[in-house]
């Protein structure tokens, strides 16, 4: 009896553990998995589509949460300074629509081309990519870069430490990591905490 409860008892403990390492994604250093997922095109795009790009800058972020709206312009203005030097951005949308039908497919679309997005916008449908990453907020972000080995994981967290003014920003911490990979120095803050709407699942 004690030997079936101690079988039981680590079994569970195993089941626990796999639950919290899905939970808690990547961390910085580890290499990205590619994803494929629909565009707002209809088109399905992955990261091997990329091939002159030196890394990206992946953003969880959606059309309802008023910290994602908020950073709507700044991540226009990323994708405008850096997808030419090789760091595109690739927004992933990762909400249940059922739960938030304000990011269904067609809303997504109606906002992508309202606010002129110049990147994809990607559903996360049947929501199984944001878990391997880890993230939990909109907006999200990872910065990759791509090495011999995969996309590696170079900073997680917040855009910068303002969501409320873009003006009013004293460490725009995603440029700050893609500006250091360009130079080819070590980033100096590789990881923050993202500020945002808890992902709708």
């Amino acid at each position: 009896m004690n030997m079936i409860k101690g079988i039981l008892t680590i079994a569970a403990i195993v089941m626990l553990s796999a639950f919290t390492t899905v939970r808690n994604g990547y961390k910085v250093g580890d290499i990205a998995t590619d994803f494929n997922l629909k565009n707002i095109d209809g088109a399905q795009v992955s990261l091997a589509d990329y091939k002159d790009a030196k890394g990206f800058i992946v953003i969880f972020t959606c059309n309802t949460c008023p910290y994602a709206i908020s950073y709507e312009d700044r991540i226009i203005a990323l994708n405008k300074k850096y997808a030419a030097q090789g760091y595109p951005v690739i927004a992933i949308m990762p909400n249940n629509p059922n739960m938030q039908p304000g990011d269904n497919f067609e809303a997504m679309q109606r906002r992508a081309q309202n606010k002129g997005f110049t990147f994809p916008y990607l559903i996360d449908e049947g929501q199984k990519i944001y878990p391997q990453y880890g993230a939990t907020k909109t907006p999200q972000v990872y910065v990759l870069q791509k090495t011999s080995n995969g996309n590696q994981v170079k900073y997680i967290g917040a855009i910068d430490d303002n969501y409320q003014d873009a003006t009013a920003v004293q460490t725009k911490y995603v440029e700050n990591a893609v500006e250091s990979l360009l130079a080819g120095q070590p980033i100096k803050t590789i990881q923050t905490r993202a500020i945002g709407c808890s992902i709708k699942s």
